[in-house]
């Protein structure tokens, strides 16, 4: 006789489902909604039915799937749903069917001792996978298949030390700012005791995931689907407001297990920005653009529409990898509830160009094969003078050059000696339009992209709050200016520009112009023969920019 008490949770609908309802831990552990979940679900459920001839990859009994870092559990609940329902056939006993579900198909890895209990709640109706109350009688242990153990952190490259005894009052010699060979975490504000999370994640925190997850689950596992939403980064507020994206590490890692299909929700901030370094990941960028593996990306430029009262910078996107495909991906922006969609070549630029008509536009003006406005532009720290730099002084002496900077978003000119600038001081005496190096330009449409320009005249140098364009005249400064301040000019920036950051090869698309005359929208779609269809969308994603005397930045 069935147990439908302990089976309800797959009968009976859940109405208010509390996963729609529980508040995020921090935007960086990110709790996945259910609707995005099963929409993920249906990318894997439809790519599975094209690939083995209709077969519904629910009614397959031997199909394992993996959330190497659940929150909630959610991935995981609605999979195995979906399994109660396909494999009814095949295994008519309902309480059969759940405990061979749970016991071989469904397997999650915990990211907190929190998340952990939270996800056994989720998929079996107990924090406890052997208790009377569990949907299934398939586990001895308390966990089932959602493991967790405490993780530790491997720290190298320490510079300083100090001597401390263990616990049984042994002394040795301990490193204090090294950092962790796997996540890169800092050892100053994560080597804690253990009252607290390490945030040592275990699925990237191994040489051999593969070999480490035989070892978690004790047998062979081969898993077909690998899903779920990773920690974005690491955050420590308390111990220094540490930032640094960590939800590469999961995706690169992922892919080692060589799954079927691996399925994720990361932030969109992979896809512009920085070419190379910091803002590359290493290289994560250029391998997600060149890896034709990549069959499916939904990507959300509002984050708010995925995780609504979360802020992630740059929005956030999902993706199917499939192993066994190859070729150009399916991209779908969503904006406001609508999609464009398009068969798109990943590795087309350097950076993704993740609106549909953006690459539309960028093929057109790329095809007079001008020269990029970065070539007379300045990169970070244009004069090595910081900031929150200080030396300067109110009042101009003899020999002094103007130092233009900004303070509390208030803009000021100062003076500084000429002979103290060692960086770039050949620009010393160009004429200069200067941009903010970072402007948090919004998300929502229509965005203004960049901070307003100030020109300058010679001599003259800026802090690193700005980057420096440099001309010969005041004309041609006024002719650029008038070229920033288009709609046109920061469309093309904005193609890059995904976070608040503007790095001089976030201009890079940015074509040259003559400098003999004032620009404008008008002129600049005529001259790339955008279509009207073309230049409404440029209208409609970007604010006018305003020209007023105000000195700052708003």
């Amino acid at each position: 006789m069935v147990n439908n008490t302990q089976a309800s949770f797959s009968l009976i609908s859940r109405n208010p489902d509390v996963l729609t309802c529980i508040a995020n831990l921090s935007s960086d552990e990110v709790f996945t909604p259910p609707d995005v979940a099963n929409k993920m679900l249906d990318l894997i459920e439809d790519s599975w039915r094209e690939d083995h001839n209709g077969e519904i990859i629910w009614s397959n009994k031997n199909v394992k799937i993996l959330d190497p870092f659940t929150k909630s559990g959610v991935f995981l609940r609605e999979a195995a749903t979906r399994f109660i329902k396909g494999l009814e056939d095949e295994i008519p006993d309902l309480q059969t069917r759940v405990d061979h579900i749970l016991s071989t198909q469904i397997y999650g890895v915990g990211i907190t001792t929190l998340t952990a209990l939270l996800s056994r709640r989720s998929l079996y109706c107990s924090k406890e996978a052997n208790s009377p109350h569990s949907v299934t009688k398939a586990f001895d242990d308390e966990s089932g298949n959602i493991w967790f153990e405490r993780t530790e952190h491997e720290w190298i490259g320490a510079t300083t030390f100090v001597d401390t005894a263990d616990k049984s009052g042994s002394t040795f010699r301990k490193g204090t700012n090294g950092k962790c060979k796997y996540c890169g975490a800092p050892q100053v504000v994560f080597d804690k005791d253990e009252r607290f999370e390490t945030h040592a994640y275990a699925f990237i925190h191994t040489d051999d995931i593969a070999k480490r997850l035989n070892e978690i689950f004790g047998g062979e596992m081969q898993f077909d689907v690998v899903i779920g939403n990773p920690p974005y980064q690491m955050t420590d507020a308390a111990g220094g407001g540490v930032d640094s994206s960590i939800y590469h590490l999961f995706v690169n890692m992922a892919k080692q297990l060589e799954p079927r299909y691996l399925s994720m929700v990361i932030p969109s901030r992979w896809m512009g920005g920085a070419t190379r370094g910091v803002g590359d990941f290493n290289g994560f960028r250029e391998k997600m653009l060149k890896d034709q593996h990549l069959r499916t990306l939904v990507d959300f430029p509002d984050p708010k529409e995925v995780f609504p009262g979360v802020t992630i910078t740059g929005g956030v996107c999902y993706f199917l990898w499939d192993s066994s495909y190859f070729g150009d991906a399916k991209v779908i922006t969503m904006r406001e509830g609508e999609s464009t969609i398009a068969m798109r070549k990943m590795d087309e630029y350097d950076v993704f160009v993740r609106d549909n008509m953006a690459a539309q536009i960028l093929r057109k003006v790329q095809s007079k094969g001008e020269a990029s406005i970065t070539e007379m532009l300045t990169a970070d720290t244009p004069f090595g003078i910081a900031s929150n730099f200080d030396g300067h002084r109110d009042k101009k002496l003899k020999g002094d050059v103007s130092l233009y900077y900004s303070r509390k978003g208030k803009r000021d000119i100062s003076f500084i000696e000429r002979d103290s600038i060692n960086k770039n001081s050949h620009l010393i005496d160009k004429w200069k339009v200067l941009t903010p190096s970072g402007y948090d330009g919004g998300q929502k449409i229509p965005y203004i992209v960049l901070g307003k320009p100030w020109i300058c005249p010679p001599p003259s140098v800026s802090t690193q709050t700005f980057l420096a364009f440099f001309v010969e005249s005041e004309n041609e400064a006024l002719c650029l200016e008038s070229y920033y301040r288009t709609k046109f000019f920061r469309f093309l920036v904005s193609i890059r520009k995904i976070t608040q950051n503007g790095f001089r090869s976030t201009y890079q698309f940015v074509p040259q112009q003559t400098w003999d005359k004032a620009w404008t929208d008008e002129d600049l779609y005529k001259k790339y023969k955008l279509n009207k269809e073309e230049a409404d969308y440029i209208e409609y994603m970007i604010r006018p920019m305003v020209i007023s005397n105000e000195s700052d930045d708003e």
